[in-house]
């Protein structure tokens, strides 16, 4: 969930560039070919995160089978390798490794699952296509890859390569001016506002007890706060810990190094420097970068003032009390837990996951070619659940007390994770293969699940993860209550035909249906103990 946070960080900012420069400098063979390049991109983790397969049994599978299991991590292997190589080159496309290994490996690999389709149990047969579905991603991954070779190539693109600014238009968000959106922050439930009015009080605070002790530069009690504070717990006491750390080992490095050097010239060239690496570092190791900018600092310092040990104490004075003025705020003065906020990311990554599942479902009746919703929605339930994710990471970085319920929520989090997986599955098939008509039993089914995502959602409007105790309630089972019929509609298509290709359909778009209704009910069973 991490990886997928970054990674869909990165998406946004390369959507931006990408689409944002194309609208104010117009068309250009370099933008339009480094677009078709990221939506490759986006495919690749669309396909990652799909799971064609029931994981229970693919695992039984692979323990009887380790050559299988063997030949597809192999596979894996070799498209992350071609990947990095690719990320390593991508200015000098001449340079990225070309392997031969995948197209002997897809074939070695077909022929061992070949192996189950001529067996007579009818669950090898099942195995074969659930084996061979998964087998049909890699290979999709590793068209994606052939793709952005021969995009980084150079090519000529014709004019069907082109996307149309109005449908791109859709992907960026644009900027809200609406005056409601700031009369909303100045309230006590505006995460944005509560941070403001706790730095104000806190800088001025910082400020006050550096000029009561009469510190050298009570400035830098100031500096340190607005540094370290941020909205989140986890992030301020990261922060924290980082600068007081950072600091120390500056200041001792100080300390002896100007016991051995005693020139203006040279303190004026080594602060150049440590500011220099001190920036380069403040992204990737906060830590590293205090250390330099402390030690930026203490040289700079040391031309104008001949008691540097001075310098250097109260450097590391302001520094802590500049830091432990911002950690006991973020405790006492106005706290902003992540469990008050949890239920808003749940409902706007469920939302966004019933409209990606409603644009599947509606492709999947309507056929013809793949609508700039499905993309905009599939777009917007990756970058919720990137958001989900990143919410729950900061509610288990505060302090154990301040997690209410964080099993439950940690559950719905997963499940939720889940379903997205499936309906990568889903979307992916879909759109790079030709379906048979939907069936009322598709229709009836999806309306169930849709039905069940309505429902979670309205009851998560109304749970409050505020309140500490929690009913003992379990959802009770209703004599009439629907059962999914898997097996009977899988086994129904496998009797009706002997076309291999709709068995392979039947087998993956009922198994991650019934993924996804058994993912709904799982989430109905969390919600209603809430309720």
């Amino acid at each position: 969930m991490t990886l997928q946070s970054e990674l869909t960080e990165h998406h946004e900012t390369l959507r931006e560039i990408l689409i944002l420069s194309r609208k104010s400098s117009g068309k250009s063979n370099y933008q339009s070919k480094r677009l078709l390049v990221f939506i490759q991109l986006i495919e690749i983790l669309e396909n990652a995160i799909a799971n064609p397969v029931n994981n229970d049994k693919r695992d039984a599978l692979l323990k009887l089978h380790p050559n299988i299991k063997r030949e597809f991590k192999n596979i894996i292997s070799e498209l992350s390798k071609q990947l990095l190589s690719i990320a390593e080159n991508i200015n000098n496309p001449k340079k990225i490794q070309v392997s031969n290994m995948l197209t002997k490996a897809f074939t070695t690999l077909e022929k061992s699952i070949l192996k189950f389709k001529n067996e007579n149990n009818s669950e090898d047969y099942e195995l074969y296509l659930m084996l061979h579905n998964f087998l049909d991603y890699q290979k999709k991954q590793n068209e994606k890859l052939k793709k952005i070779k021969w995009l980084l190539g150079n090519p000529d693109l014709k004019s069907d390569d082109y996307i149309k600014n109005d449908k791109l238009n859709r992907f960026i968000v644009s900027q809200d001016y609406n005056p409601k959106l700031l009369i909303r922050n100045f309230s006590f439930r505006s995460n944005i506002f509560k941070h403001s009015l706790r730095l104000a009080f806190v800088v001025m605070l910082g400020y006050a007890v550096g000029m009561f002790l009469d510190f050298q530069n009570p400035y830098w009690i100031i500096l340190t706060i607005i540094v370290i504070m941020r909205p989140s717990y986890g992030l301020t006491k990261t922060r924290t810990k980082d600068r007081i750390i950072g600091t120390l080992i500056g200041a001792i490095l100080a300390s002896g190094l100007v016991f051995l050097i005693n020139s203006p010239y040279l303190y004026g060239g080594l602060g150049i420097i440590a500011l220099v690496i001190a920036f380069s570092m403040v992204q990737k190791n906060y830590k590293a970068s205090a250390t330099f900018i402390t030690l930026s600092v203490i040289f700079i310092y040391a031309i104008l003032e001949p008691n540097i040990l001075k310098v250097i104490q109260f450097r590391v004075l302001d520094t802590l009390i500049g830091a432990l003025l911002s950690f006991a705020a973020m405790l006492w003065l106005w706290p902003a837990w992540s469990f008050m906020e949890i239920n808003e990311y749940l409902k706007n990554s469920l939302k966004a996951n019933t409209l990606f599942f409603n644009s599947i479902t509606n492709h999947y009746q309507t056929k013809g070619k793949v609508p700039t919703s499905l993309k905009v929605n599939r777009k917007e339930a990756f970058l919720q659940t990137s958001n989900l994710s990143s919410a729950f990471q900061r509610m288990a970085q505060e302090p154990k007390s301040k997690q209410n319920h964080i099993d439950d929520i940690y559950q719905l989090v997963v499940i939720n994770h889940s379903f997205l997986s499936a309906l990568a599955s889903l979307s992916a098939y879909i759109q790079n293969h030709a379906t048979t008509e939907a069936s009322k039993d598709f229709k009836l089914i999806t309306n169930k699940i849709t039905n069940n995502l309505n429902t979670i959602c309205k009851d998560l409007a109304t749970i409050n993860f505020e309140d500490i105790e929690l009913k003992n309630k379990t959802l009770e089972t209703k004599d009439n209550a629907f059962i999914f019929p898997f097996k009977t509609i899988t086994n129904q298509v496998l009797l009706q035909t002997n076309n291999i290709r709709n068995h392979k359909e039947a087998h993956l778009i009922w198994e991650q249906l019934y993924w996804l209704y058994s993912l709904t009910e799982k989430m109905l069973k969390i919600v209603n103990k809430f309720k």
